[in-house]
């Protein structure tokens, strides 16, 4: 296998250093078996990224991430400080009992001593509780801290992703975010939980073990030190291995769960296609490949910690052979060869336990590497340091000489020049990608224009704080998003502190309380997640609701009539003229027959005005607009089915 590529696959492949260990481990129809993982596996190839921020691990130790990591710590000083302390008391405690034992062993059962025997018993005894107490006490201790940590990671996550731009939004998907907030926090509670003070003990009973060995008997700690080479020799064969085998698992989990999402989610249009079997076997096959993995790192932990144990065993009778040839010579006491056994026994679990946290500590170095990333991206919309609040406004908006792109050699809009009044009703029209969306985008300032200025009431909006804005504006979109909770608590979305009459009387206004009306709970109706419990129309209206209890004095419309039928539309019409009564109001709408009592009708091409007046005055003209109402009424009714087949209002 060539281990030149650094795809997960061949990784996986090639880290794993053996095909041939399936055979070994299933038998006879293992080589058919391999064939068709192989197979399966060269398909899973295509699925899989070529690089995948989520599937990579990290460096064991990174300085620079672990004294930013320690920055969260700080807060809980003391109780990490505690707990140092009873790792500290536990594993002093842990190293003499061996030699606790040793005592019982030559003081008291040797020298025929009972009473020797029962100090060393009860010293033990002692012992052995106090470690128990300052050991569970630790863990409780980090714990505590661990969650804490997450807990404040989480919330300073959440509260970062609210201030970052829409554009950041539109392009980091929301899986990679839940992975930010679940996956790699959830990492960093394990770290701190076991590993800080659990790494710290591990090497302290290490050293202190050797240590006591030297001390004890230097020609038998010559002896244990010996099977060290062996060791060295197995932990960097699996360590270099392993890595590769749990990026792999790591790669094809995030496959299958990729595809569980996008098939729950997707299930209508499944079963109405009838493709359920096909999926069934997809899965099958993205499941198998999750097994394939999971053996092959699980036949490494195999060879691993058996290894260790024999390695283990294999010192120890070293240890009892040497050993008892001293013993024999009366050159060494029974209690310091039980001591001895006991210490080479314990001598191995601090490397177990350093072995076993390794992939640890990857992946928690990858999850810091994520998280401060993404900790450290930087809003690209920010309030100005002399941003001022923006006071109560009467709803002028004008685009002067106003230029945009979203990227450098994409113009979006080019020179844009457009007023509207106090109050004033404008429409925008045109094709697909004519710039529509991001005139009202900039109003709302998700973006900064890239040249000119767009002024609220003489005001550049780049010189108020967003938050000023926004909270006099009410937007309403295409397919309006509605949180889990009750109808009311989506109407009273914008102020929380609206009375219950108000929410009423906000539905009412817009035709929205006929229908909460008719339900069983009324307003108190689950609307589940993204109002999946409601019709597109009702959700719709209340949308409407909800906007208008905001008391917006600019109001922004996109496409808020596209996915209600007809009859829904003319219920809510009157709704819509009672929202946008005394606003100012910017319609985007391909519906064109809705805007048709616009005060102003801006038709737009390409990031440019190329015309703008009422309707009829647009129609005079026979344009672009006039051209694309009639095309729209022709598709709308059929040519001809009107007898002049002239669409209403043309002459």
């Amino acid at each position: 296998m060539t281990t030149q590529t650094k795809h997960p696959v061949d990784e996986y492949r090639s880290g794993v250093d053996s095909p041939s260990l399936l055979p070994s481990l299933f038998g006879r129809r293992a080589s058919a078996e391999e064939e068709e993982r192989l197979a399966r596996e060269t398909k899973i190839r295509d699925l899989l990224p070529d690089e995948d921020e989520d599937n990579v691990l990290g460096k064991a130790y990174d300085s620079g991430l672990l004294r930013r990591l320690a920055a969260y710590l700080s807060p809980y000083g003391r109780q990490t400080i505690t707990a140092i302390v009873l790792m500290t008391v536990s594993s002093i405690l842990s190293v003499s009992g061996p030699w606790i034992i040793g005592k019982a062993v030559d003081d008291g059962i040797r020298a025929g001593s009972l009473s020797q025997l029962r100090l060393w018993v009860i010293v033990f005894i002692m012992a052995m509780t106090l470690e128990w107490i300052t050991n569970r006490g630790r863990v409780v201790l980090m714990a505590f801290v661990g969650t804490k940590i997450v807990a404040d990671l989480r919330s300073e996550l959440f509260r970062h992703l609210h201030t970052l731009s829409l554009n950041f939004h539109n392009n980091y998907s929301v899986g990679r975010l839940m992975s930010r907030l679940i996956s790699d926090v959830g990492v960093l509670q394990d770290f701190v939980t076991w590993s800080i003070t659990g790494l710290a003990r591990s090497a302290f009973m290490l050293a202190g073990i050797t240590i006591a060995m030297l001390l004890m008997n230097w020609q038998l700690a010559l002896v244990t030190f010996a099977a060290m080479p062996l060791m060295i020799l197995l932990t960097n064969y699996w360590r270099k291995r392993v890595r590769s085998a749990y990026r792999a698992t790591r790669a094809r989990l995030s496959l299958i769960n990729g595809y569980l999402n996008e098939s729950i989610s997707g299930i209508r249009v499944t079963q109405s296609y009838t493709r359920e079997a096909a999926n069934f076997r997809h899965f099958d096959e993205l499941n198998l490949s999750y097994f394939d993995a999971n053996i092959q790192a699980t036949t490494l932990t195999a060879l691993f910690f058996p290894g260790v144990d024999f390695i283990g065993s294999l010192t120890t009778a070293l240890v009892v052979a040497v050993g008892g040839w001293l013993v024999l010579g009366e050159s060494l006491t029974a209690g310091v060869l039980i001591a001895f056994v006991l210490y080479v026994d314990r001598f191995f679990d601090p490397i177990r336990e350093l072995a076993q946290r390794y992939n640890t500590f990857q992946a928690t170095m990858a999850g810091c590497e994520r998280i401060f990333y993404l900790l450290d991206t930087k809003p690209e919309i920010r309030d100005r340091d002399e941003a001022i609040e923006l006071p109560p406004i009467a709803g002028a908006v004008e685009f002067k000489d106003v230029e945009f792109h979203y990227h450098t050699d994409e113009p979006v809009l080019r020179g844009l020049n457009l007023r509207a009044e106090p109050g004033e009703r404008v429409a925008l029209v045109g094709e697909t990608g004519a710039g529509k969306s991001t005139v009202i985008r900039l109003i709302s300032r998700f973006y900064d224009v890239t040249g000119g200025a767009v002024l609220i009431d003489g005001v550049d909006v780049r010189d108020v704080t967003q938050a000023s804005l926004r909270s006099q504006l009410g937007i309403v979109l295409q397919d309006p998003f509605l949180f889990s909770g009750t109808i009311a608590d989506n109407i009273r979305y914008p102020r929380l502190d609206a009375a219950d009459e108000e929410v009423r009387e906000a539905a009412e206004a817009v035709g929205a309380h006929e229908f909460i009306s008719q339900l069983p709970d009324g307003y108190a109706t689950e609307v589940g997640e993204n109002g999946v419990n409601l019709s597109g129309g009702q959700r719709q209206l209340v949308s409407f609701a909800r906007a208008l209890l905001a008391k917006p004095a600019i109001l922004i419309l996109d496409e808020a009539t596209s996915s209600v039928d007809t009859a829904t539309e003319k219920q809510i019409e009157y709704g819509l003229e009672r929202l946008m009564s005394g606003r100012t109001a910017f319609v985007i709408a391909h519906r064109l027959s809705t805007i048709v009592q616009s005060d102003k009708i801006v038709v737009m091409d390409q990031g440019r005005i190329v015309e703008m007046g009422k309707h009829e005055e647009l129609l005079a003209k026979r344009g672009q607009y006039y051209n694309l109402y009639t095309m729209q009424w022709a598709a709308q009714d059929g040519a001809g089915s009107s007898g002049n087949g002239r669409a209403p209002g043309v002459a």
